[in-house]
C-alpha cells in the first residue's frame, strides 16, 4: 500500500509515477481524503468544545453555583449538542476512512527509479544471457508434455478425468524427478542462508490482502466458499504474513526464508495460452524465496535474490535470460523485478521460470510488519523481497527438452543424479 501521507503532499509525483503503469486516477482518494481531515478538524474542535463546556461546569458548581442554574444549564444544553454532532461525525468519519482504505488497496506501487519505462511486456530489457554453451543440438526435439507421455511420467488426460483440464499427474521417475527438484532447490537455498518454513496452504484473506493479492486478483484464486480461506497461489503469501501486525528487532534483519508450496491459480486471464504441457497449470509445485530487510538494503538485496535463483539454473546448467520488466509489465505489489526466462527449445524462445521482486514498504505497510532500531523511538516498515527459485514444474519441462536425447531418453542433470540414483529417464 502507498503511504497516504506522502500521497497527500506529492499528489503530482504521484500520479506521474502511476501513469507509467497504466492509468490511475488518484483525484477521488484525494478528495475523499480532503473531506475526511476536514471532519477530522471540526470533530476536533467539537471535542475541544465538549471538554471545555464540561470544565465550565465543574468550576461553577466547585465555586457554589447550583446545579439547577440556568447558566450550568445552558451549558449543559450546549454540551448535549456538541455531543450529538460528534455522534454524527464519527460514523461519518469511519466511513470515509473505509472508502480511502478500499481505494488505496488496488493502487500499485511506485515503480523504482531504474525500472525501465514501458507499457508492454515488448519493451522489457534484456540484462544478460546465460549458458549458451548449453543450447541444445538435437534437431528433433519433442515438446515436453509428448516426451513426458512417451515415457510415461506425465499424465494428462487421467488428471482432467480425476479433476479438469490443467492438471496433471507424475508418475514413476517423473514423481521422483519433481520430488528430487523440491528438494534440490531447497538445500541449495538453505546452504545459501535461508531458513525453510512448511507454511500453510490455505491462507484467510487479510493474508492474500497484505501480500497484495486481493482485492485485485481474487479472479484468479481458488476460494473456499464455506471459510475465510483460500488456496494459495504462492508461498509468497504465507510467508509475508508470518510477521503480520508483529515489530522486529532492527538487528534480526535481514530475514530470509525459502519455502516449498502448491500454488493454485485458476489462470483467468490466460485465453487459452499454453494449454498443454507444465507451463500454466492450476496446481503446481514452487519453491519460494523472501526476504524482510532494513529499507537502505533493499535494492542490494534485490540483486543477491536474483543470484540465488539464478543459482539454481546454472547448476542445472539449462540456458536462461535475464530481463528487468518495464513499469506496464511490473506485478501489482512489485517496484522493481527481474524475471529469469529458461530456454524451451521445442517453442525456440525463452519462457518466465522466476521473477525476482522488490516490494519495497508496500507489503510491510499492507501488512503492518515494521522494526525497531534498539535506543530509537518510533518504528518504520520493513522492504520484502520474494522470488521463485525456481517453478518446479517449468523447470521440469526445460529439464525435459534441454536434456532429450536424440534415441528419445532424457538425461537427467548431474546434480540430480544422487537423488534419483539414475542418469537417464
Amino acid at each position: 500500500m502507498i503511504d497516504l501521507k506522502q500521497l497527500r503532499e506529492n499528489p503530482e509525483s504521484f500520479q506521474a509515477c502511476l501513469r507509467l503503469r497504466g492509468e490511475f486516477d488518484l483525484s477521488p482518494v484525494l478528495k475523499l481524503d480532503q473531506h475526511q481531515r476536514e471532519l477530522e478538524a471540526k470533530r476536533s474542535q467539537l471535542q475541544a468544545r465538549s471538554n471545555e463546556v464540561g470544565k465550565q461546569v465543574g468550576q461553577k458548581i466547585q465555586s457554589g453555583i447550583s446545579p439547577q442554574d440556568p447558566e450550568i444549564q445552558a451549558l449543559r444544553d450546549e454540551g448535549n449538542q456538541v455531543k450529538a454532532q460528534l455522534s454524527e461525525l464519527e460514523p461519518q468519519e469511519r466511513e470515509l476512512k473505509a472508502q480511502i482504505e478500499e481505494i488505496l488497496l488496488t493502487i500499485p506501487n511506485l515503480p523504482s527509479e531504474t525500472t525501465p519505462i514501458g507499457k508492454t511486456e515488448d519493451e522489457n530489457v534484456e540484462v544478460s544471457r546465460w549458458g549458451d554453451e548449453y543450447l541444445p543440438t538435437n534437431p528433433n526435439i519433442l515438446p515436453h508434455w509428448e516426451i513426458g507421455e512417451k515415457l510415461g511420467i506425465l499424465n494428462f488426460e487421467r488428471s482432467t478425468k480425476v479433476a479438469q483440464s490443467r492438471f496433471v499427474s507424475l508418475i514413476g521417475a517423473g514423481a521422483a524427478l519433481e520430488r528430487s527438484l523440491i528438494q534440490f532447490m531447497l538445500e541449495t537455498q538453505i546452504a545459501a542462508g535461508y531458513t525453510e518454513i512448511l507454511p500453510p496452504i490455505l491462507v484467510n484473506t487479510q493474508s492474500l490482502t497484505a501480500s497484495g493479492q486481493l482485492p485485485k486478483f481474487a479472479e484468479e484464486s481458488f476460494k473456499c466458499d464455506r471459510d475465510d480461506l483460500w488456496l494459495t497461489p504462492t508461498a509468497e503469501v504465507p510467508i509475508t504474513n508470518f510477521y503480520r501486525d508483529e515489530i522486529i528487532a532492527a538487528e534480526d534483519l535481514p530475514i530470509y526464508h525459502c519455502a516449498y508450496t502448491p500454488c493454485f491459480r485458476r489462470e483467468a486471464g490466460s485465453y487459452g495460452r499454453d494449454t498443454r504441457g507444465l507451463i500454466r497449470l492450476h496446481q503446481f509445485n514452487k519453491v519460494e524465496l523472501f526476504k524482510f530487510v532494513q529499507p537502505e538494503t533493499s535494492f542490494e538485496e534485490l540483486e543477491t535474490l536474483r543470484t540465488d535463483a539464478e543459482a539454481i539454473l546454472q547448476a542445472l546448467k539449462l540456458p536462461y535470460r535475464v530481463l528487468t520488466l518495464c513499469t506496464g509489465d511490473l506485478g501489482f505489489s512489485s517496484t522493481k523485478t527481474y524475471d529469469l526466462e529458461v530456454w524451451l527449445p521445442s517453442a525456440g524462445k525463452y519462457r518466465e521460470i522466476s521473477s525476482c521482486s522488490n516490494c519495497t514498504d508496500f507489503q510491510g505497510r499492507r501488512g503492518n510488519i515494521r522494526f525497531k532500531e534498539a535506543g530509537k523511538k518510533g518504528t518504520q516498515f520493513v522492504h520484502t523481497l520474494n522470488g521463485s527459485g525456481l517453478a518446479v514444474g517449468r523447470t521440469m519441462a526445460a529439464i525435459l527438452e534441454n536434456y532429450q536425447q536424440p534415441d528419445g531418453t532424457v538425461r537427467i542433470p548431474e546434480v540430480l543424479q544422487p537423488y534419483l540414483r539414475r542418469e537417464v529417464l
